[in-house]
């Protein structure tokens, strides 16, 4: 542990290694899942990157008297961790961070901040939930705060450390997934017992380790939670140019510029069978940096991939990880190479280049017009 918080330790992995391999900072999901859920996705990486994480506290654990967060603390310990870490930092979100880490390098970008990442990833996450509908998308508009507060909020009970603080509890945002998922995950099982049956041992066990670590929720601050409803979901701040962060030093709100961002370079992943956060809302951080030069600026489509797919499984592990491997090491000069034999396992492959005309959002909506009647299927391969 390099760091703990109220809210959040600051994790690093140890490896027995000399080889100096890029700093990553993997900024994990806080949506009721324990970073633990990224399990493959650090074991994938950590054989060629010095990896750190961010592993959130249980809300319900956390004293009243520690006080409250919410969006804008979330991206004041990112900028805290990144300054920590130093200007050589590569960081990654996976799914629901990549608005506050897109947020969190724009105001680094608008301070000129000198311990600005190298580069930034973005995977899988709601930057622009206007490009595409999906059931998260449409519950978030069609219900006003009021009613997020009254149905999704609750009190911690007195018996926890964290008693009378307000959450999002984990059983919730669980049984929101699993039911909107509810086929893919049934079939998921009934595919565990298949491999079970063949004798495909590898396989099942990933799936039984993926599905204990999903099964594994953590309630989330309430106050977090809303504003998050609210800014991402509702009124789509940060593509509309409206959001802001309130400094915890001068309590000044301070404008969220990702055009300000010229120095990191940007790589989005999607997937194609993402139903949380489809495709486009990811791509559109592209829109939004536009003074990040064409040279700067990357994209990877997996195909026959779904949300959780992005950093977990065989998709992740030979397609996807080595494409982040290859990126970040482009702008990371002063590191050792790969070790050709591990090349050989995965190869060496380059994300494209980010191409308005084949990537952008008018591109993603011809797409998704042609695809509209194409049912989603999930899946962890």
């Amino acid at each position: 542990m390099i760091v703990e918080k109220p809210f959040a330790k600051l994790l690093h992995f140890k490896r027995h290694t000399r080889r100096k391999d890029p700093t990553v900072l993997i900024a994990a999901p806080l949506s009721g899942h324990y970073a633990t859920l990224l399990r493959g996705t650090v074991e994938a990486l950590l054989p060629h990157h010095n990896v750190y994480i961010t592993d959130w506290e249980d809300a319900r654990l956390v004293p009243l008297n520690a006080g409250k967060f919410d969006l804008d603390t979330y991206i004041t310990y990112l900028r805290e961790f990144m300054s920590l870490l130093g200007p050589d930092t590569h960081i990654i979100a996976v799914c629901q961070p990549t608005v506050p880490v897109l947020a969190a390098v724009s105001l680094m970008a608008s301070e000129n901040d000198p311990n600005q990442p190298l580069t930034m990833t973005l995977m899988g996450g709601p930057v622009d939930t206007r490009v595409s509908k999906t059931e998260v998308t449409e519950l978030a508009e069609t219900k006003p705060i009021d009613w997020f507060e009254q149905n999704a909020v609750q009190y911690v009970p007195f018996h926890y450390p964290g008693a009378h603080r307000k959450v999002y509890p984990g059983f919730l945002q669980l049984g929101g997934f699993m039911s909107m998922n509810l086929d893919r995950h049934v079939g998921s099982y009934m595919q565990f017992y298949q491999h079970l049956i063949e004798g495909d041992g590898e396989s099942a066990d990933m799936h039984r380790k993926f599905y204990n670590e999903y099964l594994s929720v953590m309630d989330i601050p309430a106050e977090f939670y809303l504003q998050t409803v609210e800014t991402v979901f509702q009124r789509q701040s940060l593509p509309k140019g409206r959001m802001m962060w309130r400094d915890p030093l001068s309590d000044e709100d301070m404008p969220v510029r990702p055009k300000d961002i010229k120095h990191t370079a940007l790589l989005t992943i999607e997937g194609e069978l993402d139903d949380i956060s489809a495709r486009g809302q990811t791509t559109a951080a592209h829109e939004l940096c536009h003074s990040l030069p064409q040279s700067k600026q990357f994209h990877h489509f997996q195909l026959k991939c779904g949300h959780y797919g992005i950093f977990n499984g065989r998709r992740w592990r030979e397609q996807i990880m080595p494409r982040i491997r290859h990126f970040m090491r482009e702008f990371d000069h002063d590191i050792d190479p790969v070790p050709a034999i591990d090349i050989e396992v995965t190869g060496d492959p380059a994300p494209a280049r980010f191409d308005r005309d084949k990537h952008g959002i008018a591109a993603v909506r011809r797409w998704l017009r042609d695809h509209r009647e194409e049912s989603f299927k999930e899946t962890i391969d």
